[in-house]
């Protein structure tokens, strides 16, 4: 009974993608908040280390390649530590260039295992949108190189921070489109065009198929239906 319990709760933590997506809005939401320089950028740097590690074990992968994740995002923040005591961007730089490879390699994985699962749960549904919210984190981070190497501000006339550009790619991903924010460049609109299909074909072929095969329910229902702690089923005699 004990090993049994251990088993059930081993694989919780397999597909802990509720988690993955909580910590995927958490990056959000410290990303609209903190400014990507000093302390606030070193707490970005571990939360989405966090994630990345939470989604490749959540993803199943190999252990191997968990620790390796876990060593790289230890890197990635004290490089961002460096850069915040010393000053500077580079060791930054190169943190967060560390870190939007782990993001990208953990939803490659995540992506995986949504798409091999042999049934369609709501932890399978979670997984999906983890990796679609963080298309929006990896696109802000391409918006944040560009600006750095093209000639002149990304949107032009206005000043770009940060949270502007989180806030122009999630309105993008999902095609809100207000018109406040626009990119001045060809390589920017060429970018943001490719997000807008990336985000509606995601939505419209993996998470919108994914939910037309959910049946919520189906576990409770077989869970109900197998014996009870190894009890014998009753023999009918004839």
């Amino acid at each position: 009974m004990n090993r049994d319990r251990w088993r059930q709760r081993a694989r919780r933590a397999n597909d802990a993608f509720g988690l993955v997506l909580l910590l995927v809005l958490t990056t959000y939401v410290l990303g609209s908040l903190l400014p990507n320089d000093g302390w606030g950028a070193v707490l970005l740097v571990a939360v989405t280390g966090a994630t990345s590690v939470v989604a490749l074990t959540s993803a199943r992968a190999k252990p191997i390649f968990v620790r390796r994740a876990l060593n790289l995002a230890v890197l990635s923040v004290v490089l961002a530590a460096i850069s915040a005591i010393f000053g500077g961007r580079h060791w930054l730089s190169v943190g967060n260039l560390i870190e939007i490879c782990l993001l990208a390699l953990s939803m490659a994985a995540v992506l995986r295992r949504v798409v091999s699962s042999e049934n369609v749960s709501s932890r399978t549904i979670l997984g999906a949108l983890s990796v679609y919210a963080a298309i929006g984190l990896l696109f802000t981070w391409a918006y944040g190189l560009i600006d750095r190497f093209e000639d002149g501000t990304f949107f032009g006339a206005v000043a770009a921070r940060g949270s502007d550009f989180l806030f122009f790619s999630f309105t993008t991903l999902t095609t809100t489109g207000y018109g406040d924010l626009v990119p001045s460049g060809q390589a920017g609109r060429m970018v943001a065009g490719l997000e807008m299909m990336l985000g509606q074909i995601f939505l419209v072929t993996l998470v919108a198929g994914l939910v037309s095969l959910w049946r919520p329910g189906q576990a409770l229902l077989r869970r109900r239906a197998e014996p009870q702690g190894g009890e014998e089923q009753p023999s009918v005699s004839r």
